[in-house]
């Protein structure tokens, strides 16, 4: 995720460390803060595979500041990743958050179709948090109202993205411009 991140945020910009990290933070949300332990070495590597390219700028107060840019190379490596997500990048909320952030560099609206139904059978799949045995238990089949309020918030949101999986899917199928932004807005 990490990984894509970076990359899909440079795709759009080169960018500053610092500035980076506050766009990555801010897509990941409060539950995974980025760290610079975590952040600099992913560039490092990004880096040392000829993904991106850093240049040293002179700093406006302070010390030089490293911009940091996509090559060609990690563009393409951006748009793989993103036609050919790992089930992870599916199947976790977050990861997918990332995917679907930066679904719009891949510039075929039939592969973004087929990423997002990959999404949609993911979620159509019955599944619970709770489980009798191998059942999965409902919200109407719960006592515990705080185990209820998992299920019916969870149900609420999976609605939700269903409706706007399937609109999205039948506008990019139809060539309307879901690409560009123009549904669920």
């Amino acid at each position: 995720m990490l990984e894509m991140a970076i990359l899909g945020f440079l795709y759009d910009t080169p960018l500053h460390g610092y500035e980076l990290r506050k766009r990555i933070t801010a897509l990941a949300g409060h539950v995974r803060p980025v760290a610079e332990s975590t952040l600099y070495p992913a560039i490092k590597r990004l880096e040392t595979a000829g993904l991106l390219a850093r240049a040293t700028e002179p700093g406006a107060v302070a010390a030089p500041r490293h911009v940091l840019t996509l090559t060609d190379e990690g563009r393409r490596e951006l748009r793989r990743r993103l036609a050919e997500p790992v089930r992870r990048d599916i199947t976790d909320e977050n990861r997918w958050f990332t995917v679907l952030a930066f679904l719009r560099h891949l510039d075929d609206a039939g592969a973004q179709a087929a990423v997002l139904r990959r999404r949609l059978a993911f979620l159509e799949e019955p599944a619970s948090f709770f489980y009798e045995g191998d059942r999965p238990l409902s919200a109407e089949e719960l006592d515990d109202p705080f185990r209820r309020g998992v299920l019916v918030i969870a149900r609420a949101t999976s609605r939700a993205e269903l409706g706007w999986l399937r609109e999205t899917i039948a506008a990019l199928d139809s060539g309307s411009g879901a690409a560009q932004g123009h549904i669920g807005a």
